[in-house]
C-alpha cells in the first residue's frame, strides 16, 4: 500500500514543500509549494523573517492536503546553527531570530578565548570553529541583549517550526549538534561548557533523536486542513543530516560524500566521534546523523560563490542563468586564477566578483579581467579544495576512497562534477538532486515503520532516482597535480573561516 509523507525543506535562499509517496520499495516526489527565503537587513544586522517562514509553511500545508489528504506525517529540515527564543509562559517569539551571516560574531572568539581556548572547545564538542556557530552567536547575543534570555526557551529553526505545528518544545539531535555546545559522545548538551560561557542553562530543552515522533498537529491545523491527528516527526532536522541519509552509498568500496549546495559539506560517516588534535586542525567537525551516526565533515563555501556572483551581475547589468555561467566558464583558460573558497572575505553577502579580483591581486596572481575568468576561478578552486579536503580526510581516517558521492542541488552542474572527478582522480557518483527532501521523507518512513533502517533507506534511493557516474580523465592529472602545489601555497597565506 502506498504511503504519503510531507517534507518541508528550507535552505538559506529558498524553501519548498514536497509530498513523497513510498510504494513497492520506490519513492516518488511531487513539489507542491516553493518560496523565496533569505536574510532581512535591519539596522545593520541580518535576521530571518520567521513570521513569513511560518506563513509559507501554512500555505504549503494547505496545498499539500488539498492535493493529497492522505498524508501520514510531516517533517521539517533546515540549515543549522540559527535559533529562535520563545517565552516559556506565553509560547510567543521573544525577538526576531538572527541570520548566521550577521557580523556581530566577527571577533567574538576573542571573548570566548578569555574563558576557554578554541582548541579546548573542539576537544569537548568535536565541532570546527566557525564564527557563525550557535556558541558564538549566543555569546554575542548575551553581551548585546541579555534580556532576551529571560524566561526563554531556545529552539533551532526546524524545531521552532515543528513547535509552531504541534506545540512540542525539544531540540532534534542532528540540528543541535551544529551548535558547538553538544557533548558528541553523550549526544547531549555540554552544560559545563554552557556555564563556563556564562549562558543560562535553562534555555536549552531536551535533545531528542531523529526518526522520533514529536506530537500530532495542533487542533487548529487539523480544523484548517480538514485532517485528523497527523504526526509531526523529528527527521534529520539539519538539512545535511537528511542529505547524507539519502546518499546512495556503495556497499563494495570506500566512499566519502559531498552535500553540495550553498554550502558544500565533505566528509565520511562514522560510528563514533573523532575529536583528535589532527582532526581539529584540518578542520573536520563531528555532527549528528540518523541512527546515531557521526557526520565527520568539513564546511566549504560551495555554490554560495556562484549564487552571490550571479546576484551581483543580475542586479547590476544582466539577467544570467547558472547554465549560462557554466558555458562562460568553459571558455576561460583553466587553472589561471585560484582562490581559497573558505576565505573569510567571501562569507558575507556582497560584490563577490570584486572580492575574487581583490583576492587574486592580493595573492600576486594578477586580476581576472573577464566574467568568464571569474567563473572559471570559482570552478577550479572548488575542485581543488574538494581534493585537498578529501586527501586530509583519507589521512586522518587511514582510508583510501574509490568513490565520492555528491548529492544536492550542486549536482545539476555537470562541469563541476566532471572537474571534481578529474581533479581527485576517482569516480564521482552524482545524485540525487533532491537529497535533502528525500532524506527527510525517508526518516519519516523509518519512524512510521515502513522502512526498517538507514541501510534499507539507501537501497530505496538507488531504486528510485537516477545516479550519474563521472569517470576521471587521467590525461588531466599532471595539470591538476601542478595546480595543487600553487593552490596550497595560496590557501596557506590567506585567512580562512577558522582562526
Amino acid at each position: 500500500m502506498a504511503k504519503n509523507y510531507l517534507a518541508f525543506d528550507l535552505g538559506a535562499s529558498s524553501g519548498r514543500g514536497i509530498i513523497g509517496t513510498l510504494e513497492d520499495g520506490k519513492l516518488s516526489l511531487k513539489e507542491i509549494h516553493r518560496f523565496v527565503n533569505g536574510p532581512q537587513e535591519k539596522n545593520d544586522s541580518l535576521f530571518w523573517d520567521f513570521k513569513s517562514i511560518c506563513n509559507e509553511i501554512k500555505a504549503g500545508l494547505k496545498k499539500a492536503f488539498a492535493e493529497n489528504p492522505d498524508i501520514s506525517s510531516i517533517g521539517i529540515d533546515t540549515w543549522g546553527v540559527d535559533y529562535v527564543l520563545f517565552d516559556r509562559d506565553t509560547g510567543k517569539v521573544k525577538c526576531q531570530p538572527y541570520n548566521y551571516r550577521d557580523p556581530r560574531t566577527d571577533d567574538i572568539w576573542l571573548e570566548v578565548e578569555k574563558t576557554i581556548s578554541l582548541d579546548a572547545v573542539y576537544a569537548r564538542t568535536g565541532i570546527q570553529y566557525m564564527q557563525l556557530n550557535t556558541l558564538y552567536q549566543l555569546v554575542a547575543h548575551n553581551q548585546q541583549r541579555p534580556q532576551d534570555f529571560d524566561n526563554a526557551v531556545l529552539l533551532f529553526i526546524p524545531d521552532a517550526l515543528t513547535y509552531m505545528l504541534c506545540g512540542e518544545m525539544t531540540c532534534e539531535y542532528s540540528e543541535a549538534s551544529t551548535s558547538n555546545l553538544l557533548d558528541p559522545v553523550k549526544r547531549d548538551w555540554d552544560f559545563e561548557l554552557i556555564e563556563m560561557l556564562g549562558l543560562p542553562k535553562d534555555i536549552f530543552p531536551e535533545v531528542v533523536p531523529p526518526c522520533s515522533k514529536a506530537a500530532t498537529l495542533k487542533p487548529e491545523f487539523q480544523k484548517l486542513l480538514g485532517c485528523g491527528s497527523v504526526e509531526v516527526v523529528k527527521v534529520g532536522a539539519h538539512d545535511t543530516a537528511s542529505a547524507v541519509a539519502a546518499v546512495p552509498a556503495p556497499t563494495d568500496r570506500n566512499w566519502a560524500y559531498v552535500s553540495c549546495g550553498t554550502w558544500a559539506l565533505l566528509g565520511a560517516e562514522l560510528d563514533q566521534p573523532l575529536c583528535s588534535e589532527e582532526a581539529g586542525k584540518a578542520p573536520f567537525t563531528n555532527e549528528g546523523g540518523l541512527e546515531n551516526k557521526i557526520r565527520f565533515l568539513t564546511n566549504i563555501m560551495g555554490t554560495w560563490l556562484f549564487q552571490e556572483t550571479r546576484r551581483e551581475w543580475n542586479e547590476a547589468y544582466r539577467n544570467i542563468s547558472f547554465a549560462e555561467m557554466e558555458a562562460m566558464a568553459r571558455d576561460a583558460k583553466p587553472l589561471k586564477y585560484l582562490v581559497n573558497p573558505n576565505d573569510a572575505s567571501f562569507l558575507t553577502p556582497g560584490d563577490m566578483p570584486e572580492r575574487i579580483r581583490d583576492f587574486c591581486e592580493d595573492t600576486g596572481q594578477g586580476t581576472p579581467k573577464s566574467d568568464s575568468e571569474i567563473l572559471r576561478c570559482i570552478y577550479d578552486s572548488l575542485a581543488l579544495y574538494f581534493r585537498t579536503k578529501t586527501a586530509q580526510l583519507e589521512k586522518i581516517l587511514g582510508v583510501e576512497y574509490q568513490c565520492l558521492n555528491i548529492v544536492g542541488g550542486g549536482t545539476k552542474d555537470q562541469m563541476l562534477m566532471q572537474m571534481t572527478a578529474d581533479c581527485l582522480g576517482i569516480t564521482v557518483e552524482s545524485g540525487p538532486v533532491e537529497a535533502t527532501a528525500i532524506g527527510n521523507l525517508l526518516a519519516q518512513a523509518i519512524t512510521d515503520g515502513d522502512i526498517t533502517n538507514l541501510a534499507d533507506a539507501r537501497e530505496v534511493v538507488k531504486a528510485s532516482f537516477p545516479i550519474v557516474e563521472f569517470k576521471p580523465n587521467s590525461d588531466l592529472k599532471p595539470q591538476y597535480d601542478a595546480a595543487m602545489v600553487r593552490f596550497n601555497e595560496i590557501c596557506s597565506k590567506t585567512i580562512g573561516l577558522s582562526v
